[in-house]
């Protein structure tokens, strides 16, 4: 009697639970912030992954270990909201807010939390279980006992020399943060340290590693913020070596408008995106100003429409219908002059409350839909700041439902005209992907949601 072959292995992926794949690495991450020998614990974390989440319980269990420690962020932004996120997580806390002697160095909502003490100086929050302030004020604190612990926040957009200034003030640290994000900012050209092992402009995270290579190193692997139609291609296209999935489905998630559309350009792209998760509105090629007062005024439009049509989003945080509010919609561009045009449209068409900003404003920050004025739209060449990765990364990965791009035809001939020709420097990891490769990666998904503004 011949035995029957047993039947081949299956070849359907096995089941992905992103609560639990998540918890894994969170708990690894812990395992070491806590238990390990290292010095310093790097995590990367792609968009929406929870970076803040992972922070807040951090400081957490350290605190609760018994060991006091100090949070380090960039901007008073970031401080601010991490108070807040650790008053809520746990009320009686006691925290340290580390301010600036300004007129008005903090959000006054913390004078409401009585687990939150505020000063000015260093010495008046000892004995706290955790401090926070910004990279900048701790460089200026002095003659203090170092804390056995520290938590940097957002360490890719943190300067080495930042890094530098601070490092005598603690023994451990935890570096949280996005390298798919922009570079840490400098008013000064950086060129004359380019490969260098103290090139003060590069980031905390790069230069960290440079000098200690065998510190562990983690990645949350799950974005709660990026739909499942924005993470293949934000994933792909800037995290080629750190790949990540989205935390929800594509039936977790719908946009849905109670005013049908009116044929126009704003309308067809809207439903597009609303179906899609993306949308390119596209207007004819012409090399314009900086300001374009034609697509300043098609982004006007696009959200002028977003809110006359009466959007509602449902999700995995509400399964009923949540109306698509002003506040819930972010316009992103590369420039403030931009910026401030759109803001000038939109006032013309009396539309207030919704954000518009730089990528660099719109860092950490989350939206129900955004729409993004090209960097590269109806420009004659493509220089190195408006084919940065970061730009391009930040711009694309604020949205929860949605993100509309508006810009002139020719982007693709563009990049073509004007490949990468970046310097190569000895010492310098190159980037990868670079700002080149990105654009056309992205491009070649927008092109499949492509709108012309004028239907021909």
């Amino acid at each position: 009697m011949t035995t029957p072959a047993p039947p081949p292995p299956s070849s359907a992926p096995p089941s992905f639970d992103p609560g639990a794949e998540a918890g894994r690495a969170t708990d690894a991450i812990l395992h070491d912030t806590l238990h390990g020998t290292h010095r310093g614990v790097v995590v990367d974390s792609p968009p929406g992954a929870g970076k803040s989440t992972l922070v807040v319980r951090a400081a957490r269990e350290l605190a609760a270990a018994g060991r006091p420690l100090m949070v380090v962020a960039q901007t008073n932004a970031q401080v601010d909201d991490l108070v807040l996120r650790l008053a809520e997580k746990d009320p009686e806390l006691p925290v340290g807010r580390l301010h600036s002697s300004d007129a008005d160095p903090y959000d006054k909502a913390l004078d409401a939390l009585p687990n939150v003490r505020k000063s000015a100086k260093a010495a008046d929050l000892a004995g706290l279980d955790v401090v926070v302030s910004t990279a900048a004020k701790w460089g200026h604190v002095k003659d203090v006992e170092p804390w056995g612990h520290a938590i940097v926040d957002e360490a890719y957009q943190m300067r080495s020399d930042a890094l530098l200034a601070v490092a005598g003030l603690f023994e451990r640290a935890l570096f949280v943060g996005d390298p798919g994000q922009l570079d840490p900012f400098a008013i000064a050209e950086a060129d004359q340290w380019a490969g260098l092992a103290y090139d003060p402009s590069a980031s905390a995270v790069t230069t960290l590693l440079a000098h200690n290579p065998t510190l562990p190193q983690h990645r949350l692997p799950v974005s709660w913020r990026l739909p499942a139609s924005a993470a293949p291609l934000v994933s792909d296209a800037f995290y080629p070596y750190t790949p990540f999935r989205s935390g929800t489905g594509h039936e977790d998630r719908s946009l849905r408008f109670a005013v049908p559309s009116d044929g126009s350009g704003p309308d067809r792209v809207i439903d597009e995106a609303a179906v899609s998760g993306w949308g390119l509105l596209e207007l004819p090629a012409r090399h314009t100003p900086r300001t374009d007062p034609e697509t300043v005024r098609a982004v006007a439009h696009v959200v002028r429409r977003l809110l006359d049509r009466g959007g509602a989003a449902t999700s995995e945080r509400s399964p009923e219908p949540v109306p698509l509010t002003a506040d819930r919609i972010a316009v992103g561009t590369a420039h403030r002059d931009q910026a401030a045009a759109v803001r000038g449209a939109l006032a013309a068409l009396g539309v207030v409350d919704v954000t518009v900003d730089t990528a660099n404003r719109l860092q950490g920050r989350e939206y129900d839909v955004t729409v993004v004025l090209h960097p590269l739209s109806g420009r004659p060449d493509a220089t190195a700041f408006h084919l940065e990765t970061g730009r391009l990364c930040v711009l694309a990965s604020r949205h929860r439902h949605a993100c509309i791009v508006v810009c002139r035809a020719g982007v693709e001939s563009l990049l073509d005209d004007h490949p990468s020709t970046d310097p190569v420097r000895l010492g310098v990891t190159v980037k990868f992907p670079d700002g080149w490769e990105a654009n056309h990666a992205v491009f070649a998904r927008l092109r499949e949601h492509r709108v012309p503004l004028v239907a021909p």
